[in-house]
């Protein structure tokens, strides 16, 4: 059997790229990773993919201006490389009706904090440990979740508790909200790509 086809999706640095390369080369995730997609040209997730020997794709509203025709590309090189499942890792633009509706199901992202709390448009990386820490929640954590229409709102496939400490800044604790999300990614996927 085959092992399924993964497709990355970053807009930036790509450090959950790179975790999930990391956990296939060394046998913890069983996929092949078929694709690396980037909004950005300048994203070191494309590098990342590169350096892999993994296909990189820049494709946005640069090349394709009209939303539907940029849906569509991205549909098609997502069929073209035989994509069964879709993860957004750190990816800052919503996916278009077309790609959703093909791939219902099939795409997963990633949340640093635990959802419902600090999620919607505009809550995302240093943003959303600014609102935790603001707050003064005791807890915060990771979900990984079902992408639906709507930012942060699909089914919760897994969540996992990060401690806030006293004296937390939003670099201290976005880093430990870090490490365990490229955790919680690599077990998730392992487990949604078995069919668990």
């Amino acid at each position: 059997m085959r092992k399924p086809n993964l497709a990355l999706f970053a807009s930036h640095n790509g450090s959950n790229v790179q975790a999930i390369l990391d956990a296939c080369r060394e046998g913890r995730l069983d996929v092949h990773v078929c694709a690396v997609i980037s909004n950005n040209s300048g994203s070191y997730a494309l590098e990342r993919a590169r350096q892999a020997g993994i296909r990189a794709y820049h494709l946005s509203s640069v090349a394709y201006p009209d939303p539907v025709e940029l849906d569509r590309a991205i549909l098609g090189t997502l069929i073209a490389t035989h994509a069964d499942w879709i993860f957004l890792a750190g990816y800052m633009k919503k996916l278009g009706p077309a790609t959703l509706a093909h791939y219902r199901g099939k795409v997963v992202n990633t949340h640093p904090s635990l959802l419902p709390k600090f999620g919607g448009q505009g809550m995302y990386g240093h943003h959303v440990h600014t609102a935790v820490l603001q707050a003064g929640e005791p807890v915060t954590g990771v979900t990984v979740h079902l992408v639906e229409e709507a930012y942060d709102e699909g089914p919760i496939v897994a969540q996992s508790e990060v401690p806030v400490l006293p004296g937390d800044t939003v670099e201290t604790l976005g880093a430990r909200v870090q490490e365990r999300e490229r955790e919680l990614v690599v077990e998730t996927l392992r487990r949604l790509c078995r069919g668990e």
